[in-house]
C-alpha cells in the first residue's frame, strides 16, 4: 500500500471516527443525565401499574360478558379491542 493510499485510508477512518463520536454525543444528549437504574425502576413501576389496570379491565369485561351472556372474545370484537396485548 502506498503512502498516499495509507494517508487516504487514515483520513477516511478519522472522518468515520468523528462521525461516530458526533452520533454518540447526540445519543447521550437525548438520553440525558438520569441514572439508568432510576429509569429502569420507574419503567418497572409503570409496567406494574399498567398490569394492575389491565387485570381490573379484564375482570370487568368478564363480568359484562356474564351479564350479557356472551363471551369476552365477543365483547372485544364488539368494542373493537384486540385480544392480544
Amino acid at each position: 500500500m502506498s503512502s498516499k493510499s495509507k494517508s487516504n485510508a487514515n483520513a477516511m477512518l478519522a472522518e468515520r471516527a468523528a462521525a461516530l463520536q458526533t452520533e454518540i454525543d447526540l445519543l447521550e444528549a437525548a438520553l440525558g443525565d438520569e441514572d439508568p437504574q432510576k429509569i429502569v425502576s420507574r419503567h418497572i413501576k409503570l409496567l406494574h401499574e399498567y398490569n394492575e389496570a389491565k387485570d381490573a379491565a379484564q375482570m370487568l369485561m368478564g363480568k359484562i360478558a356474564g351479564i350479557k351472556q356472551t363471551t369476552v372474545k365477543q365483547l372485544h370484537e364488539d368494542y373493537g379491542l384486540e385480544l392480544d396485548d
